[in-house]
């Protein structure tokens, strides 16, 4: 078990200003994993009055981008030995496979540094256009608030860039997987970033908001849930703070007649159920042909009865626990939701997994006969449950495609490269995979509608962070 008695504001250990703690135990059996200070609006205070200081008049700001780039490849390379630390916690507080987390958890988090550095070494900082000079100035103090699903690849991509463009930074991650956050807490003490540029405050939604409210703050970077996702927009309107949000998904996934059946099957059990289903971007809404409907159903109700469900730490393991006693309710009650709008159960369905009473499990579900109307085909379930839909032809997929609020991901099962880039121009998402989805973290990433403002990843998630300045009449 981990245990941090201190939180990390602006650089240094410091004691909290309450007692409260967060006790987080295994998802897969109720075993403790970790304890960590609960980080008040006292503590928020603290960290954003370090962050302040440290813009307004310490030295980050003004270091040149070389020089921020050095100190950030200090922490990559100080990061690297511990990415399988960070893999094997994350696994521990949220469920997260062990397949999963090594693959992605830590090692991606590590990418994305990676690519931000070499991606703030080309970025357009300052550029000459004829009399005049465009300035990319950092934006100030940054609140980055984050989930549990994802943690640390959810972190990265606004820590990283924000700091290589001069910002400074409180961080608070949620209070269901804080440990990975502590873990990379200390990598950036190691680091040696100056005084009051970082904080680290594992908290709940009363830090939250004031994170979000506080006058000190210039910008918030969010990744969450698109209801909460609006009030942060609209708190911060009310401010003319600056914000980007990275929100929810329903993501659909088109099955075309001419389809590889055994290839599409064997890549939505990637795509549709990774992290437990537990991702913004998987593919939870299946549309298959009426003329293949029943041969789809067959497939897809196969691959998901053979999953193996149990411990996350099994590398056997596909599908562990859902990350706490809540969510593994609010899924169950989806699973419920869904029989009685009457779709079919093709597989899984209510109950308990059998053998996993101590757990936070639910079965792998496949619904067919699912109506467009339906609330499992429209909602955000956030588990591995999975929804197919019939369509008529392919204008008819495309418009229940698009017959969603949100717009994150996407993705086309075609033979045909070609007309699948045909498919995927029609779609109103941010990103979208042609015979399979896994995120491109070189590229940019997020979503139209509901599914959030701004994007990450890439030369563009500089963006985010920056304030363009034009200075006329320059000397030559």
């Amino acid at each position: 078990m981990r245990t941090w008695d201190r939180l990390y504001v602006g650089g240094a250990w410091v004691a909290p200003t309450s007692a409260e703690v967060i006790d987080v135990r295994s998802p897969h059996d109720g075993t403790p994993v970790g304890r960590v200070p609960l980080a008040t609006p006292a503590d928020v205070d603290a960290a954003v009055a370090a962050a302040r200081r440290a813009f307004d008049e310490g030295p980050w700001p003004r270091l040149s981008p070389a020089e921020r780039i050095a100190v950030v490849e200090r922490f990559a390379s100080l990061y690297a030995e511990r990415v399988a630390e960070l893999s094997a916690i994350i696994t521990a507080e949220m469920g997260s496979p062990r397949w999963f987390a090594e693959l992605g958890q830590g090692p991606g988090a590590l990418a994305l540094i990676q690519l931000a550095i070499d991606h703030a070494k080309n970025y357009p900082w300052e550029v000459d256009r004829g009399p005049s000079l465009v300035r990319r100035e950092p934006v100030g103090v940054v609140g980055a608030i984050t989930p549990w699903n994802v943690p640390q690849l959810v972190i990265m991509p606004k820590l990283v860039p924000a700091l290589l463009a001069g910002c400074t930074v409180v961080v608070k991650p949620s209070p269901e997987a804080p440990l990975d956050a502590m873990i990379m807490a200390e990598v950036l003490h190691a680091a040696r970033f100056p005084e009051g540029v970082v904080s680290v405050l594992p908290g709940d939604g009363v830090a939250g908001r004031h994170l979000v409210e506080h006058p000190g703050v210039d910008k918030i970077a969010f990744t969450g849930s698109s209801a909460v996702g609006r009030w942060i927009g609209a708190s911060c309107g009310g401010d003319l703070k600056r914000c980007c949000l990275e929100l929810g998904g329903k993501s659909a996934a088109i099955l075309l007649e001419d389809a590889n059946l055994d290839r599409t099957v064997s890549g939505l059990k990637f795509a549709s159920l990774l992290n437990n289903g537990e991702a913004c971007v998987a593919q939870t809404r299946i549309l298959a042909p009426r003329s293949r409907y029943v041969e789809v159903v067959d497939a897809l109700a196969a691959m998901v009865s053979d999953l193996p469900v149990g411990d996350p730490n099994d590398l056997t393991t596909y599908i562990g626990p859902l990350v706490s006693a809540r969510h593994r309710e609010r899924v169950h009650g989806y699973l419920e939701i869904g029989v009685a709008e009457g779709a079919t159960v093709a597989t899984g369905g209510p109950g308990e997994v059998r053998g996993l009473e101590d757990g936070q499990y639910v079965r792998p579900t496949l619904f067919s006969d699912v109506t467009p109307d339906m609330r499992i085909a429209r909602e955000e379930v956030f588990g591995p449950v999975l929804s197919l839909l019939r369509y008529d032809d392919e204008a008819d997929a495309i418009r229940l495609a698009n017959d969603s609020d949100y717009g994150l991901a996407g993705s086309v099962w075609t033979r045909d490269r070609e007309h699948g880039l045909e498919i995927a121009r029609a779609i109103r998402t941010g990103t979208f995979g042609i015979n399979g989805y896994a995120p491109d973290v070189g590229v940019p990433f997020g979503g139209y509608k509901a599914s959030g403002i701004g994007r990450e990843y890439g030369p563009e998630g500089f963006d985010q962070y920056v304030e363009l300045k034009s200075v006329y009449g320059v000397p030559r």
